[in-house]
């Protein structure tokens, strides 16, 4: 409704009324300029938990026969069926780092350096593909460093160097996973002595081309992780020759022998143990009789002087009265 005093006005109170009306009658968001807004804060989204996928009753099947003739120490036969899974299920994590970890057994035992790189290779290829599946995972940076620790025995020095910088993480990477394994410690350690041991050309070579000597590499650490994996398993023959040649090198002969005679106790059941088992005995022997030797010479140097009885001391008799009794 157009107000009265613009009526009484006539035709330019009826103009001005019209006006009023449009006005009034236009929106409300052509009156006052719309705001910006902000755009909304996107919504995290929780990650995608990738659950395992449950093996097939025939791959469980096969799993549990590789397993029974892996601890009858059957390598080549568990191998083999640890490969057969692998060919219906190619990304599988167990069987791959297992392979692995066989291939390298098995490869160790040949002399001839062709063979033993031809099954490092194929070791390599499956420690590979397990750490694709998993990169923190304790069994594949395990089977990683064991490859790459058997294969730099067959490389030149350069090359070795480099192989030995590239362990250190997933030997460290293995013991902090699975810190129950005695054979993470055991490479571990093995690995620490190797390089706190560098002559002076690696030493060199490394600080040069390399960027500087691995970290981590430290003689007494070193024993320790030895003894650590010893106590885990006193009845692995590979790491008590490990741990008592190591007692050797740092001068502590009688630990050394204390380790090689539980060795002498335990029954060797692989090929390997008997000629580890036989490597013990053969170091035993020299170090009994250097222990002998320090024994006498330590004995000449500081003779016991046998103790004597002390002297008797007489006892005195009382002296004679010069008074007489009652009786006398």
């Amino acid at each position: 409704m157009c107000p009265a005093r613009f009526r009484r006005r006539g035709g330019g109170g009826l103009v001005v009324c019209l006006l009023l009306l449009a006005v009034g009658s236009a929106p409300a968001q052509a009156q006052l300029p719309a705001r910006p807004r902000k755009p909304a804060a996107p919504v995290a989204k929780a990650p995608a938990v990738k659950l395992p996928a449950a093996d097939p009753p025939a791959v469980r099947t096969k799993l549990a026969q590789a397993a029974s003739l892996a601890s009858a120490f059957k390598d080549s036969e568990a191998l083999a069926v640890y490969q057969d899974i692998l060919k219906t299920v190619p990304t599988h994590y167990l069987a791959l780092w297992q392979a692995a970890v066989l291939s390298v057994k098995i490869g160790s035992r040949y002399s001839d350096e062709t063979r033993k790189a031809a099954y490092f290779d194929v070791a390599r290829q499956y420690a590979d593909r397990a750490l694709l599946l998993e990169p923190e995972g304790g069994e594949s940076n395990y089977a990683l460093a064991l490859v790459l620790f058997n294969q730099a025995t067959l490389l030149p020095a350069g090359a070795r160097l480099q192989v030995f910088r590239d362990i250190r993480a997933h030997a460290y990477l293995a013991t902090e996973k699975r810190p129950d394994w005695p054979e993470a410690w055991q490479l571990r350690g093995r690995w620490q002595y190797r390089v706190a041991h560098y002559n002076v050309f690696e030493r060199l070579y490394s600080k040069l081309v390399l960027g500087g000597v691995p970290t981590g590499g430290d003689s007494r650490e070193a024993m320790a992780n030895l003894e650590r994996a010893h106590q885990m398993a006193p009845q692995n023959i590979q790491v008590s020759y490990d741990l008592a040649r190591m007692y050797i090198y740092q001068g502590r002969r009688k630990k050394a022998i204390a380790v090689l005679k539980e060795v002498e106790k335990l029954p060797p059941i692989t090929s390997e143990d008997l000629v580890v088992s036989r490597l013990c005995r053969k170091l035993l022997p020299p170090l009994v009789r250097a222990d002998a030797r320090r024994e006498k010479r330590l004995a000449r140097q500081n003779p016991v002087v046998p103790a004597t009885a002390p002297a008797a001391v007489p006892t005195s008799r009382p002296a004679p009265s010069d008074t007489l009794s009652r009786k006398q």
